[in-house]
């Protein structure tokens, strides 16, 4: 051979031999900034392990030796959806809710906030083995048991009636390696409410929780609480006579249906706006969670029990949803069309609660309990509802998948760019043109690993063959 051949040779096996490995190539994909509302094709998405490597054109796969590639020509490329307010529970039926996590990933679910249940000491177990590699699922991020008053309605929670047992509380949860805190106010004392909120804030949590009738929304936000999850709750900084309607029912001057008349018959849309730049300003967002009340507010309406996701929840589950159904069953029709005006005029702040600066952060109530509020699907669904009530599909998108890891100062999932965790969704079509196209799922890359559209078919069947041979049993 010629030394110039042989150069030539050698240079081709040291070209060959610089290469990167790498494990997952995703080609010609269109990729959606989120934030920023704009897209580019034919990119190229290197991933190693769990995280993209770099991201660039066709020049880079000179660099880069794949072991998998995934052609995305045509389809547009994002991060995976945050459903930010879910619930596992149901001590009776822990393994129908281990059969969520697949049916979540299924959906393009890639991270769930759990808002607590009664089944926290199994939810932190799927967590850490999702963590490491040993279960499929969505990334957990939990509050574990959340805080309460004493004798509360919730099974599962800690219950405090002193700032001795808060502090106790609190240390059970540092123990526990939770992600977030969470607090209700079913027996919890609004004075004890605002020291948990203070105090969690302080060990360095976000904390998420209703709002105590006898305290305004200025208060808990200036305690430190970072979402207000629900949002009916939003109505009460509506009035200028907030504070004097929290304090008739702190002395029971007021009944709640008083409170609500009087709310209402104070609104005002400038007493609104300013309230929520000021809770903007305190960095207190909102989980409006509006698919739920929608459910509730229709249920006359809706045939939820044709939708054929039913078939991928377990029977236990699905009783849990006829409580609320019994409930209603005998309401007047007065009643109904009541709850159907307070629906549409509590979404009806969503574009204000925006425009104000407030975080909105999408978030579900999927799980047990919550009437046809399905697992999985739901995020979807309350995406549309934003859309529907006057959220652009870039600010529902934002909701999902930029302000979710906001929400724990998280900034490794809300782009797909070199450096971030890849966890991220295929689509057939652009949400940022449809928000319903979050549906058009192709495939889910999650920790880096591909399940192709035939590998979540095979995934659903394997969940619908379980459900209906427990039901079999039942």
């Amino acid at each position: 051979m010629k030394i110039g051949n042989l150069l030539l040779a050698g240079l081709i096996i040291s070209g060959c031999q610089s290469k990167t490995n790498v494990d997952l190539v995703i080609k010609n994909a269109t990729i959606l900034n989120i934030e920023a509302g704009s897209q580019i094709e034919n990119r190229f998405v290197f991933i190693a392990a769990d995280s993209i490597v770099e991201v660039g054109d066709e020049s880079l796969m000179e660099k880069y030796s794949a072991l998998e590639d995934v052609d995305a020509a045509g389809r547009f490329l994002m991060p995976g959806l945050w459903d930010n307010h879910v619930h596992f529970g149901g001590a009776e039926y822990i393994d129908e809710n281990e059969q969520l996590l697949p049916l979540y990933l299924a959906f393009g679910v890639t991270t769930v906030r759990d808002a607590a249940g009664d089944i926290s000491l199994e939810v932190l177990k799927w967590r850490d083995e999702i963590n490491n590699g040993q279960r499929i699922g969505p990334k957990i991020l939990t509050s574990g048991p959340k805080l309460e008053g004493i004798e509360s309605i919730w099974p599962g929670d800690l219950e405090v009636g002193t700032e001795e047992e808060l502090d106790a509380a609190l240390d059970s949860l540092d123990k526990l390696n939770i992600d977030f805190v969470k607090i209700t106010d079913n027996t919890l004392k609004p004075a004890l409410f605002l020291k948990a909120v203070e105090k969690a804030t302080a060990r360095g949590y976000s904390v998420s929780g209703h709002i105590p009738a006898a305290l305004t929304l200025g208060q808990v936000s200036k305690a430190g609480q970072k979402t207000v999850e629900h949002l009916s709750y939003m109505m009460r900084a509506t009035t200028p006579l907030e504070a004097e309607i929290s304090n008739g029912r702190a002395s029971g001057k007021l009944s709640g249906s008083e409170a609500a008349a009087l709310q209402a018959d104070t609104y005002s849309d400038s007493v609104a706006f300013a309230n929520f730049q000021q809770l903007a300003k305190q960095g207190t967002g909102v989980v409006p969670t509006i698919l739920i009340s929608y459910n509730i507010a229709y249920l006359d309406e809706n045939d939820f029990t044709s939708d054929t996701i039913l078939n991928y929840l377990g029977p236990k589950l699905k009783e849990s949803y006829q409580w609320r159904i019994e409930k209603m069953a005998g309401e007047s029709p007065e009643v109904t069309q009541s709850r159907k005006e307070n629906f549409k005029k509590v979404s009806s702040l969503l574009p204000m609660i925006q425009k104000s600066g407030m975080k909105i952060i999408a978030g579900t109530d999927a799980g047990y309990l919550n009437t046809y509020d399905f697992p999985g699907l739901a995020i979807h669904l309350e995406l549309q509802k934003f859309v529907e009530f006057g959220l652009t599909p870039q600010e529902a998108l934002v909701a999902s998948v930029i302000n979710g890891p906001g929400y724990f100062g998280i900034t490794d999932y809300e782009t797909v760019e070199a450096g971030k965790k890849a966890n991220l969704i295929l689509l057939n079509k652009n949400p940022l043109e449809d928000i319903s196209a979050t549906l058009s799922i192709q495939d889910v890359i999650k920790d880096g690993k591909v399940y192709t559209r035939e590998k979540l078919d095979t995934m659903l069947n394997q969940i619908k063959i379980w459900v209906s041979e427990k039901e079999s049993k039942e």
